[in-house]
């Protein structure tokens, strides 16, 4: 499979000219009688060699994180070490420089990313735990959550670090999901140990998440055609984004307590509706699929309520199911029509929905 980081790097290079790779788009896009606008394009192997590598490299990070449990200062005497975290780090990073920077293997380069970020996160926190001492640390949740924020903010560093040598595009998105822990830390620490805190932090992390929504959708509207690697950082913030809009909704309206009466399981599904038109607006599928469990459950209980009980999950599944799948075949002219409905001032901010000849513009 060739992505758009692909095209662009063979146009860059000469191999393909610019006329050439816009020709084989819209040959993709005609045989599959949908836009390639619409199939939210994001390579994630290049081949089973990428499986090997990302396995090889797992086994590698693991050993190494082993060995820095075993020789650097310890918290609480045998907990975790810095040296964990640091070894990690490193090794990732080197190995980024090959398979990221001169193989282009994606897989991998996800998961390196992954470790390198969360490898500098584990330094951080655990460096900064063991220079404050441990016995300082109970029952003091303010201390914890300025811990925990010097540790992400370290990380959200880290992860700039490696952009700007890499481009991985799931990059931006590990950054901004620092920048969300090291906010929502930093309230922890603010507000202390108290009965309201989880609702607190439930209503900055849905803003947060709107906020990651609107980061991504800068990202979307400079490349409306989706033929650049922007289009894939969009798509790993929206990923990022969707939990941390639809939890805490869920969450906050107290439909996630065990049980659901008829009127609460008719929310959701309304929710889910609203979530549904949103997602065919900025065509991004990850607000649904982030949304799904809940819709599940408010389904099964609405059967439950009507006495269907044994076969609730079953007749929740095959709805779900078939609505979803006809979605999905049907995702290009749904859209048209969601689209049409919008003001035009807004419709030139989202992806298109026809597109044309128009040539990608440079990352």
């Amino acid at each position: 499979m060739y992505s758009e980081t692909d095209l662009e790097a063979a146009v860059a290079a000469g191999a393909l000219s610019a006329e050439q790779a816009q020709k084989f788009r819209d040959y993709v896009a005609g045989s599959r009688a949908a836009p390639a606008v619409d199939e939210e394009h994001f390579r994630l192997l290049t081949g089973f060699n990428d499986i090997f590598v990302s396995i090889a490299a797992v086994i590698l990070l693991v050993a190494l994180a082993w060995i820095g449990q075993s020789i650097g200062p310890k918290i609480e005497g045998n907990g975790p070490s810095p040296m964990m975290g640091l070894l990690v780090a490193a090794a990732a990073w080197g190995l980024a420089e090959f398979f990221t920077r001169k193989r282009r293997m994606a897989l991998p380069s996800i998961l390196l990313l992954l470790a390198f970020v969360g490898g500098v996160f584990a330094t951080a926190g655990f460096t900064l735990v063991l220079a404050v001492g441990e016995e300082n640390f109970d029952n003091n949740a303010t201390l914890g959550g300025l811990v925990l924020a010097g540790a992400a903010a370290v990380a959200t560093a880290a992860a700039w670090l490696h952009w700007k040598r890499f481009r991985v595009p799931i990059t931006i998105a590990a950054g901004a999901a620092a920048v969300v822990g090291l906010v929502l830390a930093l309230i922890a620490a603010a507000v202390g140990d108290t009965p309201q805190l989880e609702n607190i932090m439930l209503g900055f992390a849905l803003l947060l998440g709107v906020g990651v929504f609107l980061f991504a959708m800068w990202w979307d509207a400079s490349d409306p055609t989706r033929q650049t690697r922007r289009s894939d950082v969009a798509f790993w913030l929206h990923l990022l984004s969707a939990p941390l809009i639809v939890h805490p909704v869920f969450v906050l309206l107290g439909l996630t307590e065990g049980t659901a009466s008829t009127g609460e399981a008719f929310l959701v599904i309304a929710l889910y509706l609203a979530l549904g038109f949103t997602a065919l607006a900025i065509d991004r599928r990850a607000l649904l699929v982030s949304a799904l469990a809940y819709v599940l459950y408010a389904l099964n209980q609405l059967f439950q309520n009507y006495g269907a009980v044994e076969l609730s999950f079953a007749l929740t599944a095959l709805v779900i199911g078939s609505a979803l799948l006809l979605l999905s075949a049907f995702w290009h002219s749904a859209r048209r029509g969601v689209v049409r409905t919008l003001p035009a001032t807004l419709q030139t901010k989202l992806p298109v929905v026809d597109r044309g000849p128009v040539m990608a513009a440079a990352t």
